[in-house]
């Protein structure tokens, strides 16, 4: 005669085995595959009325960052402002102002892009008259003092003009640098007797 229940008890075995493996199989895979999180560009802060200034070494203002409308985006810590300007200020020269419709700030400050109506305006010294250029669009680097459009550029300083294609701007040493397409009509400045 056999003994059955002696038997079995391997065959049980193996089946709680095979269960329990089938269990902790579909436990570990649950865990392998977080649901995705979902990114989106939405504003996380909007500041009215926004101003910032960056100090040099000297605690003096290098440059002031002011705007009615501030956007801040927390998947890429940039932000975006309506009606900027952007005052840069050196020692003994005349402060340069670049403003437009709308900017995109990176998320150290160390890029600045203004596009729609870009106004660029060195005021007048002494000796010589003020300097705005107009141009669709400009990054600028405000802690290197540099700026550079690939744009059509047109600047003014009196009744002298010139215009061309792409624009490199060295604040640092006052000059600007037309890139292509250049044109213009310079008209002396007189001395006044």
């Amino acid at each position: 005669m056999k003994h059955w229940p002696g038997h079995l008890f391997p065959v049980i075995l193996l089946g709680v085995l095979a269960a329990l493996s089938f269990w902790l199989q579909t436990i570990v895979e649950r865990g392998e595959t977080p649901p995705a999180k979902i990114v989106r560009h939405e504003a996380d802060t909007v500041v009215e009325n926004f101003s910032a200034r960056r100090l040099d070494e000297n605690g003096q203002v290098k440059y002031r960052l002011i705007a009615p409308y501030m956007m801040h985006f927390a998947d890429d810590d940039s932000s975006e402002l309506k009606s900027p300007t952007l005052v840069a200020y050196r020692p003994d020269a005349p402060p340069v102002t670049v403003s437009g419709r709308n900017a995109k700030v990176s998320s150290k400050g160390e890029v600045v892009y203004l596009w729609d109506s870009v106004v660029v305006t060195r005021e007048a010294t002494p000796g010589r008259p003020a300097l705005t250029g107009t141009m669709p669009d400009l990054t600028v680097l405000p802690d290197a003092g540099t700026a550079f459009t690939p744009s059509p550029v047109e600047i003014t300083q009196g009744a002298s003009w010139v215009k061309g294609v792409g624009m490199q701007i060295d604040n640092e040493a006052s000059t600007f640098q037309l890139q292509s397409q250049v044109s213009g009509l310079y008209f002396r400045v007189r001395e006044p007797r």
